[in-house]
């Protein structure tokens, strides 16, 4: 688990200031994903806090707080939330991780996975989900999206800098939907669509919610 971890983390570090030129103001031409967005914000009550895991360098943090939700970031590279606080003063961002996050149990109405399992081997899933449910509330809601497929691919090049080590896996949407059961947490929607031009695959969407007792 710490190999993939540190690898992922360090090639972050070395993109952090091209990714974020590459994905900012990207979810305006993106209507499903601003779709889901939107439609988890609306089950969220006002006032909830909100986790964007894996939050990059903000962007999907700072809309979710634009739809009127109390939202913060957790991401692994500390070289992302760095560009995420420059960029986004007003919202708060840390470093962590998503197979143990420094989060009370129960704490949050909401938290958002946006293509930040793609990185995650399958046998480690069941581990983040875990940790999904256990940080959300009863009665809240995750949303996790995610590449759709059985592949993997090594990149060792991207953003404009070799010397990278990033697995990505794409994830069979019954398989992910399968893991979210294990970890108690019940499918209210999905949305699978076609890939765009830059997408290399399907891309799926899913709403999760822990049943209260």
């Amino acid at each position: 688990m710490t190999d993939y971890l540190t690898s992922t983390r360090l090639s972050y570090d070395t993109v952090a200031e091209d990714y974020f030129e590459l994905v900012a103001g990207m979810l305006a031409t993106m209507p499903y994903d601003r779709a889901m967005l939107g439609a988890f914000a609306g089950l969220v009550p006002a006032g909830g806090r909100v986790a964007d895991l894996g939050c990059g360098p903000g962007q999907v943090t700072a809309h979710l707080a634009g739809l009127g939700l109390d939202a913060f970031g957790v991401d692994l590279s500390p070289g992302m939330v760095e560009v995420a606080r420059r960029e986004h003063p007003g919202l708060r961002f840390e470093v962590g991780t998503m197979t143990a996050l420094d989060l009370p149990d129960g704490g949050l109405a909401g938290v958002v996975s946006w293509y930040s399992i793609v990185h995650t081997p399958p046998e480690v899933l069941p581990v983040v989900f875990a940790e999904f449910a256990r940080v959300v509330a009863p009665g809240g809601h995750l949303l996790v999206a995610f590449k759709a497929g059985d592949r993997l691919r090594h990149l060792t090049s991207g953003y404009g800098h070799d010397g990278l080590d990033l697995r990505v896996y794409w994830q069979q949407p019954d398989a992910v939907a399968e893991v979210a059961a294990g970890a108690g947490l019940v499918e209210s929607a999905r949305l699978v669509r076609e890939p765009g031009p830059t997408d290399g695959g399907r891309q799926a969407c899913f709403v999760f919610r822990k049943p209260a007792p």
